[in-house]
């Protein structure tokens, strides 16, 4: 998978890179780490998980049975720590860029404007 990655993709990574976790986990870290700004449906992040499979980012860790019910812990695979690790170098750089620009703007002083060309 290459970067840029889309930020719900980018999220997940994130969420994955401290510890493995479950589906219903992950969809709680992807809205603490957006702060609220993306919610993950159930559908929306297993058709994720499995992309992200299938490209070797993600591994299952593991399955436990919690109440009767089959629980996937998801954890990232060494070229998912890579490729966050690369995403996140590509995303510093750029906001490094954005702030010197908009520092140099605010200290230069702003030339007078003419209308139409004329002083």
């Amino acid at each position: 998978m290459d970067t840029p990655l889309r930020e719900p993709t980018f999220l997940i990574l994130t969420a994955l890179a401290r510890e493995p976790m479950h589906g219903y986990a992950i969809i709680g870290e992807v809205a603490a780490l957006s702060d609220g700004r993306l919610s993950l449906r159930p559908g929306t992040l297993y058709g994720a998980l499995d992309r992200l499979g299938d490209a070797g980012l993600v591994e299952l860790d593991r399955e436990e049975t919690v109440d009767g019910r089959l629980r996937r812990y998801y954890r990232l695979s060494p070229a998912g720590d890579a490729t966050l690790a690369a995403e996140t170098e590509r995303l510093r750089r750029n906001v490094e860029a954005a702030t010197a620009r908009l520092r140099a703007r605010s200290v230069r002083p702003l030339a007078p404007r003419t209308a139409g060309g004329l002083a």
